[in-house]
């Protein structure tokens, strides 16, 4: 399998998880009626789940391998640009009424990070493996979180799910173009990285984390944790 054919996989494998989260999503949907409770803190557990990956993407890859080619100015800038792009973003929605918020966060962040994926994948196979092992768990919740809000607008589950399916290649597209014209280029990579570093970061105590809180249970709050473990794990083993 040569270069362009591992990116291709990979970058398939951390899309398809899109639309695996509006599959789970949508069977939830169908069991909630049974026993209410249990399906708010499997719905909390799955976002604190996804905040626990974003926070051990952005500790173990992101910003790590984003700060190793720039100073420190271009660092501050593109953290700081990223940061307040999301912010105004973010608030525009909400002025809209916010049912597609979590659908664009997540597309706000995994179109960057497959753009890096694909340049990263030219010069560091293992990291470019491990950077779609986080794209794709960190996809799964917010694709969870995606076909709720869709459903909320007024869509069908059978649209709902097939809007997912097709940004699921969303990844694919634009690792090629990562791969294609950023290879050569580890500042550019390296600024996309803070950038979305800058966006994510604020979208987890914006979004994520509220979202994880569950009155009168702790067990939701757990997820976090496991998620930040298997961000560790994988680290480790690649």
């Amino acid at each position: 399998m040569n270069e362009l054919q591992k990116i291709i996989l990979y970058a398939g494998l951390s899309g398809i998880t899109v639309f695996i989260g509006g599959l789970i999503a949508n069977l939830v949907e169908k069991k909630s009626k049974k026993n209410s409770t249990v399906i708010k803190e499997i719905n909390h557990g799955i976002s604190a789940f996804g905040g626990g990956i974003i926070v051990s993407a952005l500790a173990l890859v992101l910003i790590p391998k984003g700060i190793e080619k720039l100073s420190l100015f271009p660092v501050i800038l593109w953290f700081t640009l990223g940061s307040i792009c999301f912010f105004v973003l973010d608030r525009l929605i909400a002025k809209k009424g916010g049912k597609i918020a979590q659908l664009l966060a997540m597309l706000m962040d995994f179109v960057p990070e497959a753009i890096a994926l694909g340049a990263v994948f030219a010069t560091d196979n293992k990291t470019g493996i491990l950077l779609a092992v986080f794209i794709g768990l960190q996809n799964l919740p917010e694709a969870f979180n995606s076909y709720k809000d869709l459903k909320a607008t007024g869509f069908s589950s059978k649209k709902t799910l097939s809007l997912l399916f097709f940004l699921s290649f969303s990844g694919i597209v634009g690792s090629l173009i990562g791969y294609t014209f950023l290879q050569d280029q580890p500042e550019i990579t390296s600024s996309l990285m803070l950038f979305a570093s800058g966006g994510i970061l604020y979208l987890i105590f914006e979004d994520i984390a509220p979202e994880a809180k569950l009155k009168h249970t702790w067990l939701p709050a757990l997820g976090a944790n496991l998620g930040f473990l298997v961000g560790i794990i994988g680290h480790l083993l690649i």
